[in-house]
């Protein structure tokens, strides 16, 4: 990885609160855990289900959302932040490639027959929408795709609302399995969700992120277990923050687009 330098002018935030759902990883003590050597819960729940929805709407809810409003809660919960109060950035590749392709299907086929419930989760910014409903936030909430840029680019967004004067945001990375012809040329598998709560402050025991633009690492950094274990996910690219998480102390970079990298360190000053 290229040597850069942190410039002064890098973004800086706390790192919180941390959520993680992955198949046989329902929580960030498993995918930690699973990180540092152990093995993943075979017995875990498929599916998560997530509780600030009733039940009847859990059921309903497609499972990128599900997975979405998992990983917020459980990072707001590790913050003790109260979730209305926050600011949100939940970041997708794809959206519901379930719900595209049956759109698609059902446009070209029978346009009459289309579901309102699955017309109602086929916006890109479905997840924040159930997010804000759900725990009652009347904060901006901001929903963004950049392929595979786009959980930097969520951290971005949720930095430059801190150096704006945000106390905290929160952002959540998710994507599920891709569906139909368009696995053809956006492929995605499994069903993966990552988030942080990050604060302006620092706090003690929590690591502090400084975050910079700049080139593209030349070459690739080793895969963590987490990146290894979820990379045909298409948001598998955010997992090596994750990984470093995990670790401790680091630094890498995420693909941020157009042959540009977001430069992290972890520290614990």
């Amino acid at each position: 990885m290229n040597d850069i330098a942190r410039p002064a002018t890098a973004l800086t935030a706390a790192v919180e609160g941390i959520g993680y759902w992955s198949r046989g990883l329902p929580d960030w003590n498993a995918a930690r855990a699973y990180a540092l050597g152990a093995d993943a819960d075979a017995a875990a729940p498929a599916r998560p289900s997530p509780q600030l929805l009733p039940a009847n709407e859990r059921r309903r809810a497609p499972e990128t959302v599900a997975v979405a409003l998992e990983v917020a809660a459980a990072a707001c919960a590790a913050a003790a932040r109260e979730p209305a109060a926050l600011s949100s950035v939940f970041a997708s590749s794809h959206g519901d490639m379930a719900i595209t392709d049956y759109m698609c299907a059902t446009l070209a086929s029978d346009p009459r027959a289309i579901s309102p419930t699955r017309f109602h989760n086929s916006v890109h910014n479905a997840a924040a929408g159930y997010w804000t409903i759900g725990v009652g936030a009347m904060r901006p909430a901001t929903a963004l795709s950049a392929l595979d840029g786009g959980f930097a680019q969520g951290l971005i967004e949720a930095l430059a609302q801190l150096a704006a004067g945000e106390d905290a945001v929160l952002l959540t990375g998710y994507d599920g399995a891709g569906y139909g012809p368009l696995s053809a040329i956006a492929p995605s598998r499994g069903l993966l969700g990552a988030a942080l709560v990050l604060g302006r402050a620092p706090r003690a025991g929590a690591p502090t992120l400084h975050a910079w633009l700049g080139p593209a690492p030349a070459a690739p950094a080793a895969r963590g277990r987490l990146h290894a274990r979820e990379q045909d996910n298409a948001s598998a690219p955010m997992l090596a923050l994750f990984d470093a998480l995990a670790a401790g102390d680091a630094r890498l970079a995420l693909p941020a687009g157009n042959d540009r990298g977001l430069w992290l360190e972890l520290s614990h000053d």
